[in-house]
C-alpha cells in the first residue's frame, strides 16, 4: 500500500550539537545555507530552497552518559513537509496503521512526531497552519 498523502521531500534534520553558534556559522560559511524562521530563537535553523538542519544545543537533548546509550551529539529526528491535506490524511493512516504519533503546535507550523520500525525518530511538519 502506498502512502495516500504526497510528501514533498526532506524540510529538516535536527542535530545536537556541542556549540550552537559555531554550528551555525559552519553551516552557513561551509555549507552555504541560511538563517531560516528567525521566529525562532530555538532551534537555530539553516536552510536553502526549503530544507536543512535545526541545531540544538546537546544541554536540551542530553544523552544519559551510560556506556552505549544514546550520545548527546546525534541526529534528534528526521522531518518532511507535506502541505495541509496531506498533512490531515498522514495523521488518519498513521492511526490506522496503530502508529504512536505525538502532535506539536509550533506556532508557524505543525508537527506529527512518530517513529520508524528501527525507532528512528520522523516528523511530518506543514508550514500551513
Amino acid at each position: 500500500m502506498v502512502a495516500r498523502f504526497t510528501n514533498q521531500g526532506l524540510d529538516h534534520v535536527a542535530i545536537g550539537v556541542a556549540d550552537v553558534d559555531r554550528s551555525a556559522d559552519f553551516y552557513r560559511e561551509v555549507v552555504g545555507l541560511e538563517r531560516a524562521h528567525e521566529a525562532w530563537d530555538v532551534p537555530v535553523v539553516m536552510a536553502a530552497v526549503g530544507s536543512g538542519v535545526a541545531i540544538f544545543s546537546h544541554d536540551l537533548h542530553p544523552g544519559s552518559g551510560d556506556q552505549g546509550a544514546i550520545p548527546a551529539i546525534r541526529i534528534l529526528h528526521i522531518a518532511f513537509r507535506v502541505d495541509r491535506e496531506g498533512f490531515d490524511a498522514a495523521r488518519v493512516e498513521l492511526d490506522e496503521r496503530g502508529i504512536e504519533t505525538r502532535l506539536s503546535d509550533h506556532g508557524i507550523a505543525h508537527s506529527v512526531y512518530f517513529e520508524d520500525p528501527d525507532g528512528h525518530k520522523l516528523e511530518l511538519t506543514t508550514y500551513e497552519v
